[in-house]
């Protein structure tokens, strides 16, 4: 978390890798790839088997389509403005890379997945793909930077937190 005149850094750190955690109900699609967008097409869940297939092909670089429930400018205007209207528009596909892909468990439909993803990767993209939703979402790490450290009572160094950040990107 960056405040006050430090939020001028946020360039040297939102590029960096990102690691999560995620839900992914795999019985179900919605609207806007979360529990709140409404069902738009069901099915019934992949075998284990299935879902390491599927998770296997996801797995490098990957073209996804952008969510149309995100921030991204279509025409000047937020795409998720225009879904909220019902406005459907074909959206722009993004280059990603996924490092990891794991499963941790996988139960009922729902699948629990740990993440190594480039910068700009669509977590609800990767949940599409597999044909489900986010349930949960949860960033544990930013390039070197760990939820592990997250602490309160300590604020990290400016020269520190770039450093590590320089660092981490070679």
């Amino acid at each position: 978390m960056l405040s006050g005149w430090a939020t001028r850094l946020a360039p040297c750190f939102s590029g960096l890798d990102k690691r999560y955690v995620t839900d992914i109900d795999l019985r179900a699609r919605t609207s806007t790839g979360d529990p709140e967008g409404e069902i738009v097409a069901t099915s019934e869940p992949p075998s284990s088997a299935e879902l390491e297939l599927q998770l296997e092909r996801l797995r490098g670089w990957v073209e996804l389509p952008i969510p149309a429930a995100s921030a991204v400018k279509i025409g000047g205007e937020r795409a998720y403005r225009l879904a909220r209207r019902g406005v459907e528009v074909d959206m722009p596909v993004r280059r990603s890379r996924i490092d990891a892909l794991d499963v941790i468990t996988y139960s009922d439909g729902v699948a629990r997945l740990d993440l190594r993803v480039s910068a700009g990767t669509y977590v609800r993209a990767i949940a599409a793909a597999l044909g489900g939703h986010c349930r949960t979402l949860r960033r544990l790490e930013i390039g070197p930077f760990s939820v592990d450290e997250a602490d309160p009572e300590r604020v990290i160094p400016t020269e520190e937190a770039v450093g590590r950040a320089e660092a981490y990107r070679r």
